[in-house]
Order: C-alpha cells, then structure tokens, then sequence
C-alpha cells in the first residue's frame, strides 16, 4: 500500500491546487528591495520610454543572497516574481536583445531563483502562480475577482491571458486533491469511491474548459503574438541571443552563456499530474524532450507531487482489473477530457501563435516558444492520449 499523500506536503490545497497559498500585495518586501520594486511597479512607463535598460541600468547593486537563504518563502517568491519581470524587460524590451545582464540584476535574479530551486528568469510560476490577488478580499477568489499584480506593458489583453491560467489553475484544484484520494481509494479496492471521485474530476475537467474556452474573449491572437508573447521568451533556441544569456558576476557561471528556456504554459503541472495519475505515456520526440525539460523550471514540491502520483499511482491496473465497466468509462472520460484539453490548446496554438507567425516574414510558424515544432507534436501527444483508453 502506498504511503498516504497530502496536498498540505506539497503547498498545495483543494481551494487553489498550484495557486499560490499568499497573496503577493499581502507579503512586505525588506527596504532594501525598494528600488526594485518601484521600477517593477512603474514597469509599463519604462518599457514605454523606448530606454527601459538605461532605467534598469541605474537600479543599485544589492546582495540579496544572504537574505534569499534565510526569509520566508513568500518573501522570496514574491521577489522571483518582480526581479523575473525586470530581468525579462531589460533583454526584451528594446530592439536588439543584449548579450549579457549587468550584475545588478543577475545577481539578486540568481539569489532568489537558486533559493527556490529555479531557473533565473521568469518562470509560469512567477507569471501566474503566484503573480495574483484578489480584488475585494472579503470576496472569494474567482475569475471576476483576480487581477494580475506584475505587468509588462500593461492592458487587458496581457491581463487576461494571464488570468484565464489563473482560473484553470483555480478549478484543477478538485483533480489534484481527488488524484490524492484515487490512489488511497484504489490501493484498498474500493470501486465505488474510485468512481465518484472520477465523476467528480470529469466535472471538474468541464468548469476547467469553461475558463479555457474564454481566452478569445480579451485576448486577441494579433496582440497576443506582438505585445504579450515576446516578453516571455527565454534564451534558449532564440536566435536573437546565440547560445544564451551571459550572467555577468555570477561566480558559478563562470561568464558562459546560459540558454534558459522562456516562461509556457507548459510548465503548468496540471496536465502532467493527470498523466502522471492514469499512467499515460508518450513516445520519444522533440516535444517530450521539451516538456521533460521543462519538469525543472517548476516549483521544486509541484515536481514531487508529479513524481510521487506517478510512482505511487496503481490506478490504471485498478481499473482494469476491476471488471466493472462503469469504472472503466468514468476513467476513460476523464482520458478523454485531457484529450479535449490537449485539443483546445492545439487549436490556440494554431490562431495565436502559427497564424500570426506565418503572416511575418522570417518566422517559422511551426516553432513555439520553446523553439518546438509544436504543430505537428501537439497532434501526436493528444492522439497518444486518446490512443490509451482502457
């Protein structure tokens, strides 16, 4: 029998599955962080000013890394969110992108990051996880009472297709909390409860495509691609950068360039867990090898949750040797569900990323942000999906 899982071990909570616990307005940051956070509050006027690294340029040399050692987590993930924002900015903000980012914000950018496990720049987890608040705090937190609290250059667009993650993350809450029970459930045979909770998370998956079918509403795909998406990129496969971002005094880089990979969806954990749960598996191509990789640009305790479901999950052979066919179908369903996520995000990528590129000369409208051929392998990883039904 497997040891009992909680989300509580992971940070992690019914309410908000891989939300932040805080919120962000609600964490103080020390004095000494204060210029940071003046520029990352006055962000969209810098960007607009046509100089932001001049601006960035003039912002103090501060050691952080002795305080990112021993603050309290929010401080810290807090910090990641606006230090990632500035670092972001000041390789995108003007036209040609630089080869190195001056040590004044590499080094903090580095302390907070190697303080929570991460990569040092912005991660999906400073972009949306934590990067939210509610707007009348006696209310409930939803998508009608969220606002995103670090911008780049501002507007509803950027607004919303931040908070629409915001809400789908929001609603997976049930699925990570019911994956929990379903081992606990399956490990002692008991069918039926297997069964509810399933029910459960195809109604879930139901509220989580409500949200996700919204995007279109308030994001446009032409602004989307030229005033939201550039600013995520990271320095990986980015010919505007060679081989990556030079650190500059960051004695363990030792002046070689880093080739992070840019902030993606694809770094929410969510669909992961659920593959993770039903035991899907898919073949080697160029975008496992990217999504593997993106497993390390997570929050350290959502990879061991994604590790844990899966090495702990016997829900598959469950299911399968139950001999009762309704158990069967409510799993499918819920297979059938990530399909039809898979599915949307397909059809995203191919309005707001792959036409938009193809309207622009020099782009591959086949390459995604993380400089995947993603048309192509999104078709295969949901028909792989669908493929494994029981």
């Amino acid at each position: 029998m497997s040891e009992t899982m909680q989300l509580s071990d992971y940070g992690m909570s019914r309410d908000r599955g891989f939300l932040s616990h805080f919120e962000i307005d609600e964490v103080d940051l020390p004095a000494e962080f204060a210029p940071y956070l003046h520029a990352a509050e006055t962000l969209s006027g810098l960007i607009t000013s046509g100089k932001v690294r001049h601006w960035l340029n003039r912002l103090p040399a501060i050691d952080l890394s002795e305080w990112a050692q021993s603050a309290p987590e929010e401080q810290v993930r807090r910090a990641m969110v606006h230090l990632s924002f500035l670092v972001q900015a000041y390789v995108w903000g003007e036209h040609d992108a630089p080869a190195h980012l001056p040590a004044n914000l590499a080094r903090p950018m580095v302390a907070v990051a190697d303080r929570l496990g991460q990569a040092p720049l912005l991660p999906y987890s400073g972009y949306v996880l934590d990067n939210w608040a509610r707007i009348d705090k006696s209310a409930p937190l939803a998508l009608d009472n969220v606002r995103m609290v670090q911008n780049f250059a501002g507007g509803d667009d950027e607004n919303w297709f931040v908070l629409v993650h915001i809400g789908i993350e929001l609603e997976a809450g049930v699925l990570l909390d019911n994956a929990v029970k379903l081992i606990a459930a399956s490990d002692v045979g008991d069918a039926a409860t297997c069964e509810a909770l399933l029910l459960e998370n195809h109604a879930a998956w139901e509220r989580i495509y409500d949200v996700f079918k919204r995007m279109p509403e308030r994001c446009d795909p032409y602004v989307y691609f030229h005033r939201v998406r550039p600013w995520i990129h990271g320095w990986a496969n980015n010919p505007a950068l060679g081989g990556g971002l030079v650190y500059e005094d960051v004695d363990k880089f030792a002046g070689a360039p880093q080739p992070f990979r840019g902030q993606t969806g694809s770094q929410s954990s969510i669909v992961p867990s659920m593959d993770a749960l039903v035991g899907v598996r898919h073949s080697d191509d160029p975008l496992k090898a990217f999504l593997d990789e993106l497993h390390f640009y997570r929050p350290v305790p959502h990879r061991r949750f994604i590790e844990d479901l899966g090495a702990k999950s016997n829900l598959r052979a469950f299911v399968v040797g139950s001999g009762s066919e309704s158990l069967k179908d409510a799993f499918n369903a819920n297979l059938e569900q990530v399909v039809r996520f898979r599915t949307r995000h397909l059809e995203y990528a191919a309005s707001y990323i792959n036409k938009q590129a193809s309207n622009e000369p020099g782009n591959d409208p086949d390459v995604g942000t993380g400089g995947t051929p993603f048309m192509k392998y999104l078709k295969k990883h949901r028909d792989e999906n669908a493929a494994q039904l029981v």
